[in-house]
């Protein structure tokens, strides 16, 4: 998702007729604005397929409406829109919600049959591929795999939210094995054996570390290092918290545990 505000003056108008290329909520916040809602001329655009005049010339609105402070109106993408300012002045915010289309993820499992050397080959004179590369394409599109990377794409492409990060760092050697810590509420990650995956970094611990890290990885609640399973002694568990502090993925928490 995405959010921009906007302040337009009274009397005037924003951005003339165009259309975004993801799903929008208009929420008012102060002053009133008038929208013109017309029907598409490019059905579901990709991010690239922007709104231009070769598309043709958009007919009349479908509907209008005045937005007043607390109203919020829903345009999907690819509807053509404008908005108008009357005597008063106005302030909203736009929260654009992005598409994860089928192109995407196909690209997705494309990308992935580069460890496939059917894929690596050159491409003969007559165009005529020597193997099943679609069959083999199509079996990285199941439900599962394309569930998979489509949830990867999340936890890689979301940007840390850490306030109060320094404190947590300077506060690094006052925490014990009784200090109270909890997952930063922010934070979606995923863990494969104990490489724990978030906010676009992939962070590896030992073996021996396994069952601390699932603990931690799943917990949702406060909870202390002395209170985690596994074989790691005192000394070794508050290495392992104190990393996931200064990774930005714990912090200590003001609820206790």
């Amino acid at each position: 998702m995405q959010a921009n505000s906007y302040y337009t003056p009274r009397r005037s108008q924003g951005f003339a007729v165009h259309h975004d290329t993801h799903d929008v909520f208009v929420l008012q916040v102060a002053g009133e604005k008038h929208w013109r809602v017309y029907d598409p001329l490019w059905e579901l655009p990709l991010k690239h397929q922007r709104y231009s005049k070769e598309l043709g010339e958009h007919g009349p609105p479908v509907f209008e409406l005045t937005l007043r402070a607390g109203d919020t109106l829903y345009l999907p993408r690819g509807w053509l829109h404008d908005a108008l300012t009357s005597d008063t002045d106005s302030l909203h915010l736009t929260v654009g919600v992005n598409a994860h289309t089928w192109v995407d993820a196909i690209r997705a499992a494309l990308d992935e049959c580069e460890d496939d050397v059917e894929f690596r080959r050159t491409v003969p004179a007559d165009g005529e591929a020597q193997a099943d590369l679609l069959d083999r394409l199509a079996a990285r599109l199941t439900r599962a795999e394309v569930a998979r990377r489509a949830r990867a794409r999340l936890v890689n492409s979301r940007r840390p939210i850490r306030d109060g990060q320094l404190e947590e760092v300077r506060a690094l050697e006052s925490i014990t094995v009784d200090t109270a810590l909890e997952r930063r509420p922010t934070v979606i990650a995923d863990l494969d054996g104990t490489t724990l995956s978030f906010e676009g970094k992939h962070v590896s611990f030992p073996e021996h570390a396994r069952d601390e890290l699932e603990a931690i990885a799943a917990d949702d609640e406060p909870f202390t290092a002395a209170d985690l399973p596994g074989e790691l002694d005192g000394e070794g568990r508050l290495v392992l918290v104190r990393r996931l502090i200064r990774e930005g993925f714990l912090r200590r928490s003001a609820a206790g545990a």
